[in-house]
C-alpha cells in the first residue's frame, strides 16, 4: 500500500484548491458558519452550473464526452478536496456515477450523443430500476418484462426501492427480453422515459415521514427500440457493470463522513455527560478504530486498482460489509448516548452531507427529526442496498477465503 502522491497529482491538487476557494462562498467550511434557507437553496441551484463550467462533473470521461480525462489518480485528488470542504461534485448520483459510465463503456455512438451531455449538464434526473418485491439478492430472478412491438419495447412489471423515482425523467432497468433462456441470459439493460402514461410511482413512507424510496409500476410503457444498452439479452453482464461502478467510487474519501459523524456523536456524548461512561467510551473507541480501518482500506482499494492486482470484487464486498456493518452499530451506540432525546421526534431539518443529498438519501425537506436520529433510520438500510451483508460475505468466503460454494436448496 503507498500513501504517497505523486508530485504532478499534488500539482492538480493545488488547481482544485485554488479554484474552490474562488467559487464557494465566503467563508464556508469554516467553524461558525452557515446560511439562511434561502441562500442555500440559491447556492443549490446555481451549483451545478457552476461544477459544469469549471468542468468538473465527471472529469475522468473522455474529453471527446465532456470530461477531462483525468487520471485514476487525479481522479481520487479531485474527490478529496471537494470532500475536505463539504462541497458537492455531482449534479445527478445515478447519472453521473452508474449510468453515464455504463453507457460510455456499453452504449452505442447515437446513445452516447443523446444521453451524456444532458448527464453533464443536469438536465435530466435518473433512477436505477433493478430491483423487485421478489428480486433482491438474487437479482436474475426478476419478472418486469419488456417485448418488441415494432419500433418499441412494451414493458410490464414492477420495481420497488427505487430512489429518487418521484423526481426521475429517465430510469434505467433490467427486463426480461427472452423468458425461455437461462435467467441470466434473458435480460436487457433499458433506458425508459419516466414522465409517460402507465408509470405510477408510489412513494414508500419511512418511520420518519421521509419518502425518498419508491415503488414503480409499469403497465404498458413504452421505450425506443434502440434505448437497449449493450445488447438485447446482455443486460446482466451490463449491469455488473453499473454495480461496480456503485461500489468502485471514492475510495479514499467515503470514510469521511463517519468522521464527521462519529465527531458529532463523540460532542454529543459529552453534552450529555456520557463521555466517562466506561461502556460509553469502549463502544467510541471501537467505533473510531473502525474509521480508520475504512481510511486504510480505501487506500488499499486505491493501491490494488492503481497496480492492476484484480482483487476489486473482493475488497468491494469486504468494504461494503464492514462500513454498513459499522454504521448501523455505531447509530445504535448514538441512540443510546441520546437516550430520553434520540426517542422524541424534535423536529427541524438539518443540513445533509452533500454527497447523501445528491444521491437523494437523506435531508429531504419534512424531516421531523434530526442528525443522528434520521442517520440511524437509514443505516438500517444500509446493509440491504448494493448488495445486502449476507451476500458479501458469500462472495468474500468463496474468493477471498476459497471456501465451497453455498449448498443450492434442493427443489
Amino acid at each position: 500500500m503507498d500513501l504517497t502522491y505523486p508530485p504532478e497529482a499534488e500539482t492538480f491538487r493545488a488547481e482544485i484548491r485554488a479554484w474552490l476557494e474562488e467559487h464557494l462562498p465566503p467563508g464556508w467550511g469554516q467553524p461558525g458558519f452557515s446560511m439562511s434557507v434561502e441562500d442555500r437553496k440559491a447556492f443549490n441551484a446555481d451549483w451545478v452550473s457552476t461544477l459544469f463550467e469549471g468542468g468538473w462533473i465527471c472529469a475522468s470521461w473522455p474529453t471527446e464526452y465532456g470530461g477531462k480525462g483525468l487520471s485514476l489518480i487525479d481522479q481520487v485528488v479531485l474527490n478529496e478536496e471537494f470532500a475536505r470542504v463539504k462541497a458537492p461534485l455531482r449534479a445527478d448520483f445515478f447519472g453521473d456515477t452508474l449510468v453515464g459510465p455504463t453507457i460510455l463503456q456499453w452504449g452505442t455512438e447515437e446513445q452516447k450523443k443523446e444521453f451524456i451531455p444532458k448527464i453533464l449538464d443536469g438536465t435530466i434526473a435518473w433512477c436505477q430500476g433493478f430491483s423487485e418485491p421478489d428480486s433482491g439478492s438474487d437479482l436474475a430472478s426478476l419478472k418486469t418484462r419488456a417485448e418488441l412491438d415494432g419500433d418499441e419495447w412494451v414493458i410490464n412489471g414492477q420495481k420497488v426501492w427505487t430512489t429518487q423515482a418521484q423526481f426521475a425523467d429517465y430510469i434505467f432497468l433490467l427486463a426480461r427480453t427472452d423468458p425461455d433462456a437461462p435467467k441470466h441470459k434473458g435480460i436487457s439493460y433499458l433506458l425508459v422515459p419516466m414522465k409517460q402514461p402507465g408509470v405510477e410511482v408510489r412513494p414508500i413512507q419511512q418511520i420518519d415521514g421521509s419518502a425518498e424510496f419508491n415503488e414503480v409500476f409499469f403497465e404498458n410503457v413504452r421505450c425506443p427500440r434502440d434505448n437497449v444498452v449493450g445488447g438485447v439479452n446482455n443486460g446482466w453482464g451490463v449491469a455488473m457493470t453499473t454495480l461496480g461502478f456503485e461500489r468502485g467510487a471514492s475510495s479514499t474519501t467515503g470514510y469521511r463522513r463517519f468522521q464527521r459523524e462519529l465527531d458529532h456523536i463523540i460532542s454529543e456524548a459529552r453534552r450529555l455527560g456520557k463521555s466517562s461512561d466506561p461502556l460509553v467510551r469502549q463502544g467510541l473507541a471501537r467505533a473510531w478504530s473502525k474509521v480508520k480501518i475504512m481510511q486504510v482500506n480505501g487506500y488499499r482499494t486505491l493501491t490494488d486498482a492503481l497496480n492492476g492486482t484484480s482483487t476489486t470484487v473482493a475488497l468491494g464486498a469486504t468494504n461494503k460489509m464492514f462500513w454498513s456493518e459499522y454504521h448501523r452499530e455505531t447509530m445504535n451506540l448514538a441512540i443510546d448516548i441520546l437516550g430520553l432525546e434520540g426517542l422524541v421526534m424534535a423536529g427541524g431539518d438539518f443540513e445533509p452531507d452533500p454527497d447523501e443529498a445528491a444521491m437523494g438519501q437523506r435531508g429531504k425537506p419534512g424531516y421531523q427529526v434530526n442528525e443522528i436520529q434520521a442517520s440511524f433510520f437509514f443505516s438500517r438500510s444500509e446493509t440491504i442496498w448494493g448488495g445486502t451483508a449476507e451476500i458479501q460475505r458469500n462472495i468474500v468466503g468463496e474468493r477471498v477465503l476459497g471456501l465451497p460454494k453455498e449448498p443450492k436448496a434442493a427443489g
